[in-house]
């Protein structure tokens, strides 16, 4: 793999090289693959919502079983009913309204922490993941042979203000042909997730990093499998879905200058 990198092309909204940036520190920072792995579980994980079951769900009756002798199952039985109604057992063999046989428990760990300096070593690697081809080209990311990494364009992208500008740009910067191969595999999800507000499956594109809140957000957000960020907000999420490095990155000159100020 490469060394540092210590300087970057600068593209303009027509593709064509605009000049030179001096990159920050960052870029030249070791990838360490097993620490980006651990940041990216962490915060994954730490969007799940804890859950358990009343231990004593289930339990509140004063059913109990017969013994033997009676010509039925031995579970416990509810007294007083002229039908001897079962309870108590485990609901999903035995009885209607008992306890559930496996429940998910309050004490099940579901968060990973991770130390706070480990995950900035991991948004550091994952930063300089993104100027290394080979990473890249590894997660299936199509881009022309032609184009250098990590990928910079003008102050003036911020400006974009339509998806079709959107989309006439990366043309021509040559980086539309990794959105078709997101669209293309776009598929519907099978299961009940189709139910719950995750119909389709997309992968992941492009990654368009702003210094700010500007008007290409929108303009660049709808385009299949492309995500947009702010450089203060930048996540592991972001940067290795998967916890894989080397996401297509294409950075604004405005955010390499505020990576270089935030001093990471």
């Amino acid at each position: 793999m490469q060394g540092p990198v210590k300087v970057a092309t600068v593209y303009d909204l027509e593709g064509r090289e605009a000049g030179k940036i001096e990159l920050p520190e960052v870029f030249g920072y070791e990838v360490r693959e097993d620490v980006i792995k651990r940041a990216y579980l962490a915060a994954l994980t730490a969007r799940i919502q804890p859950q358990g079951r009343d231990p004593m769900a289930g339990k509140r009756t004063s059913a109990e079983s017969w013994g033997v002798g009676y010509g039925i199952a031995r579970v416990p039985r509810v007294k007083g009913e002229r039908y001897p109604r079962a309870a108590r057992a485990a609901f999903v063999t035995m009885a209607v309204g008992g306890r559930r046989a496996h429940a998910p428990t309050v004490e099940k760990k579901i968060h990973e922490r991770i130390n706070k300096k480990e995950k900035r070593l991991a948004i550091k690697s994952a930063i300089a993941a993104t100027a290394i081809r080979e990473l890249v080209e590894k997660r299936g990311h199509i881009l022309p042979p032609e184009i250098s990494l990590p990928i910079v364009v003008k102050a003036e992208i911020e400006g974009i203000e339509t998806t079709k500008q959107a989309k006439e740009f990366l043309a021509k910067m040559g980086l539309w042909s990794d959105v078709e191969r997101v669209r293309k595999r776009i598929k519907i999800r099978a299961g009940k997730g189709k139910m719950r507000g995750r119909r389709y499956k997309e992968g992941k594109s492009l990654l368009v990093v702003f210094s700010g809140k500007c008007k290409a957000v929108k303009a660049f957000r709808n385009l299949p499998g492309v995500t947009v960020a702010y450089v203060k907000n930048l996540s592991v999420l972001h940067l290795a879905p998967g916890g894989v490095p080397g996401r297509l990155t294409l950075w604004s000159e405005g955010a390499i200058k505020a990576l270089a100020e935030m001093g990471v």
